[in-house]
């Protein structure tokens, strides 16, 4: 494949799922500036983390359940969470619990989108090794975008709970892409049999919560009573 080809590959099945979880927002969609930073500091954290995972591997081992939790699962996930908490947690845009999966969904996927790329170059990947990591890995970082924020929306509109809420939305990522890595590294000659019922899964789980958030939108009353004015 040429370089275009291969770049349009790697980076289309990011773009398309971000815009599919942006117009899953019901009642008021977000600024497309703010969502488009968001993916390009999700782009950037990939050389921090790829840095810091190194360091990881040579003090820690490539142990496989090490290498997934702590290596791989937890400083990517962490470095998402900091961006979508001191990022957009307090922006005014952030009005309804939807937003928060908007903005965790675009940070996931920029850093998803240039491991991507990193690997299509480096790998010499056909188009078909392509479209499997696209249902595999890129779109496993959708999913634990929306399930960081899913608990990022219960935090911030839920203030009973917001430390709760803070927690399980980097916690909740951090184990399940675990699970993902872990899961991958011990199946490698049988994956199909293990990862496609994982990644159904996660994409029910995730869809039930793209729905439970945009129910509990504020923005939801008010359109139901513009309606019964018209």
């Amino acid at each position: 494949m040429s370089v275009l080809t291969v770049l349009t590959a790697a980076i289309a099945p990011g773009v398309a799922l971000l815009a599919y979880f942006y117009l899953k927002d019901r009642y008021d969609t977000e600024p497309i500036s703010l969502v488009i930073k968001l993916f390009l500091f999700g782009v950037l954290i990939v050389f921090p983390v790829m840095v810091l995972q190194r360091a990881l591997v040579q003090g820690l081992g490539e142990d496989p359940f090490v290498f997934s939790f702590l290596t791989s699962s937890l400083p990517e996930e962490f470095f998402k969470w900091f961006l979508v908490y001191f990022i957009t947690y307090k922006h005014a845009s952030f009005d309804e619990p939807y937003d928060g999966i908007v903005y965790a969904v675009a940070v996931s996927l920029g850093f998803a989108t240039l491991e991507n790329v990193f690997y299509a170059f480096l790998n010499g990947s056909s188009f078909s090794s392509l479209m499997i990591r696209a249902f595999l890995p890129v779109s496993g970082h959708a999913m634990f975008g929306v399930m960081m924020g899913y608990h990022f929306g219960k935090a911030k509109f839920t203030p009973d709970h917001t430390r709760k809420h803070l927690i399980l939305a980097l916690a909740l990522p951090v184990f399940w892409h675990g699970v993902f890595d872990y899961t991958l590294l011990l199946s490698k000659a049988y994956w199909v049999w293990f990862m496609v019922p994982l990644m159904c899964f996660l994409w029910l789980r995730s869809l039930r919560k793209v729905n439970r958030a945009n129910a509990k939108s504020p923005l939801r009353v008010a359109t139901r009573e513009d309606q019964v004015k018209i």
